[in-house]
């Protein structure tokens, strides 16, 4: 993420890699129609009925061709649509198939996870990325005479994903055997039904966290440069996710296991959102009085342009990691209506503010609509979860809140003169997290041991 993908836009400048991001962005919206559950469906069957879904193989295979075709079609048509230039639509048709070998790379992994081969799995995992690093990172970093241009990273990582393809179909196929491509309409009603809702909150938590920098770019005569900009901020709060997604996936079989088994996930709960919460806020705080510090540690070019939305980005990864535990609890309790219903009111609310301030504020625009978005949209799934679990005002819990906040905040203001204010602050953040017992470690041993 850090030394390949933001190396090549330190390579390329902010316009060049901003039409790339909006056009991978733009690929993004609709790729949940390359899968409809497919994979958890497989997963959960190959793991069951191993002998069964080992002559299925074939004609989820052929479904998955056919919603290649529909994805494609409706991606390129709605490109059309939007304006975009035909100039543009190569790349675009090499990021479709991207995305469809992405799918079934993650299918493939399903195979391999359901039939309990995880080293193999998580080799087929890693393969892609591992390969981009060393073909990428060459002629980024070692190379000399070659102009680099966004048309080698995107082929390069294009092969990189054909490779992993091809090493994933060997690996199935040796522990499977011959498959035969095929169509079977009965298999794919049974996996589109039941997987539809799962599918619809995709879509729509993809259009309104992928939407904007399509928008950006489409809205503004320099919006490929804006967008340049904007991916400089929300790659970072991209890798701050990443780790927060490792925990939510952690609490998704907890929350799960103790619904059915109608045991008080309250105090897991309230653990769990200190934890993540608390957590993130700390880190938004100092990444907001150390936003350009932080930035000049990575690229090399367009820090006095990043640095404004990357701090209201940081904010928006507090609303995030809300949404992380309440959405995570909300799809343990099977509550998909409450939760699209969410997403669909938060797509609304981030479109008509793009349209409304992309215009007037360009990046930053983009970034405000973002935190509101956000915002919005963790308060109510809060306001849903809390009415569901009846969990209590706790006085004391809240004043600790608003101390610990006043000590960051006032900390770093103080400090914000001072030489070596990055490294104070983070050693701030550190002392905070220890004394207002953010980390509770007796608790994370307790969720593990829940786990098992």
């Amino acid at each position: 993420m850090f030394a390949i993908d933001a190396g090549v836009q330190n390579k390329v400048g902010a316009a060049e890699y901003g039409l790339y991001y909006s056009l991978l962005s733009f690929s993004y919206l609709f790729n949940i129609l390359l899968d409809l559950g497919i994979n958890n469906f497989t997963t959960k069957n190959v793991a069951q009925h191993p002998n069964l879904m080992a002559k299925y193989i074939g004609k989820i295979a052929g479904l998955r061709l056919l919603l290649l075709v529909l994805y494609g079609t409706i991606t390129f048509l709605i490109a059309y649509l939007i304006g975009y230039n035909a100039s543009v639509y190569p790349m675009l048709f090499v990021l479709i198939f991207q995305q469809f070998f992405i799918s079934m790379i993650a299918y493939f992994r399903s195979y391999l996870s359901g039939m309990l081969l995880f080293k193999l799995d998580a080799l087929l995992s890693v393969l892609d990325r591992l390969i981009l690093i060393f073909l990428c990172g060459y002629l980024l970093y070692f190379s000399t005479g070659v102009d680099f241009k966004i048309q080698h990273f995107v082929w390069i990582q294009f092969s990189c994903y054909v490779f992993s393809f091809l090493v994933g179909l060997i690996l199935v196929l040796v522990n499977i055997g011959k498959i035969r491509v095929a169509i079977n309409k009965s298999i794919s009603f049974i996996i589109i039904r039941d997987s539809l809702p799962y599918a619809i909150l995709i879509i729509l938590m993809a259009l309104f966290t992928r939407v904007d920098s399509v928008m950006l770019e489409r809205m503004l005569d320099d919006g490929a440069t804006q967008v340049g900009y904007y991916a400089q901020g929300f790659r970072l709060i991209d890798a701050f996710f990443v780790v927060a997604m490792l925990f939510s996936n952690l609490l998704l079989p907890i929350f799960s296991r103790m619904i059915k088994l109608k045991e008080d996930v309250v105090d897991l709960f309230k653990m769990a959102s200190k934890l993540l919460v608390w957590g993130a806020l700390g880190l938004a705080i100092f990444c907001f009085w150390n936003a350009k510090e932080l930035l000049q540690l990575i690229y090399t070019n367009d820090i006095e342009h990043s640095a404004p939305p990357f701090q209201f980005l940081a904010f928006t990864f507090v609303s995030m990691c809300v949404v992380l535990i309440y959405g995570t609890y909300l799809t343990a309790l099977g509550a998909m209506k409450q939760l699209n219903s969410i997403a669909a009111i938060g797509l609304v609310v981030n479109v008509l503010l793009n349209v409304i301030l992309i215009p007037k504020m360009g990046v930053m625009g983009v970034a405000t609509s973002t935190l509101v978005t956000q915002t919005c949209v963790a308060f109510s799934q809060m306001v849903v979860v809390n009415r569901i679990l009846k969990i209590r005002f706790e006085l004391k819990s809240s004043i600790s809140f608003v101390v610990y906040v006043v000590v960051l905040v006032g900390g770093m203001y103080l400090l914000n003169e001072q030489p070596l204010k990055t490294v104070y602050d983070l050693i701030l953040v550190a002392l905070s997290v220890v004394l207002f017992k953010v980390i509770d470690l007796k608790s994370f041993v307790q969720i593990l041991k829940t786990k098992e």
